[in-house]
C-alpha cells in the first residue's frame, strides 16, 4: 500500500519539524497552504524550501489545494463545519482536482510525500480532507505526523 503523511507546524521549531520529517523518511514536502507565508520564523515558503533542501527534502507548493480565504476565516472563527463545507466546494473545482491528480502521480511514482499546513491537529485542518480525497483515488495509508518538539493536544 502507498503511504501519505501529513504534518502541521503550529508550535514547532524548524529543527523539530525537520527531525520529524527525516524520521518519517519523507523526501517531498507538499505545501497545501493557499498562502505559503508564515509569521513563524522559518516556515514561509522560500525559507522553508531552503531548510528542507539542506536536509535533502524537496518542496512543492500546490496552492490549488489550499483553503480559500472564506474557509480560512471560518477556521479562525472556530467554525470547522463551515471550513469543511467551503473546502469541499473548493476541492470540486478543476484547479483543485488537477492539483489532486498531480499529487496522486507523485505518490504513485514512489515519492514519500508529506502534506503541510499550519494547524497542529489534523482533524481540525483541511490537509486531512486532502488526504481523504487522495485515499478515495488510491490505496493509500495516511499517517499524521506531529513535530518532535510539539506534543499533540489531547483536548483539541
Amino acid at each position: 500500500m502507498l503511504r501519505l503523511a501529513t504534518i502541521g507546524y503550529e508550535g514547532a521549531t524548524v529543527p523539530g519539524f525537520l527531525a520529524t520529517l527525516r524520521a518519517a523518511d519523507v523526501d517531498l514536502l507538499v505545501d497545501v497552504r493557499a498562502v505559503a507565508g508564515s509569521r513563524r520564523p522559518g516556515f514561509a515558503k522560500t525559507r522553508l524550501a531552503a531548510h528542507l533542501a539542506e536536509g535533502g527534502i524537496d518542496y512543492l507548493h500546490l496552492r490549488a489545494l489550499g483553503t480559500p480565504a472564506d474557509g480560512r476565516a471560518a477556521a479562525r472563527a472556530g467554525d470547522r463545519a463551515a471550513m469543511r463545507r467551503i473546502f469541499a466546494a473548493h476541492l470540486a473545482t478543476d484547479a483543485a482536482q488537477d492539483a489532486l491528480a498531480h499529487l496522486a502521480t507523485l505518490v504513485t511514482a514512489g515519492r514519500r510525500v508529506c502534506l503541510l499546513c499550519l494547524e497542529a491537529e489534523p482533524a481540525h485542518c483541511h490537509r486531512a480532507l486532502v488526504a481523504a480525497a487522495l485515499a478515495e483515488r488510491l490505496p493509500v495509508a495516511v499517517v499524521h505526523l506531529h513535530p518532535a518538539d510539539v506534543a499533540p493536544d489531547p483536548d483539541r
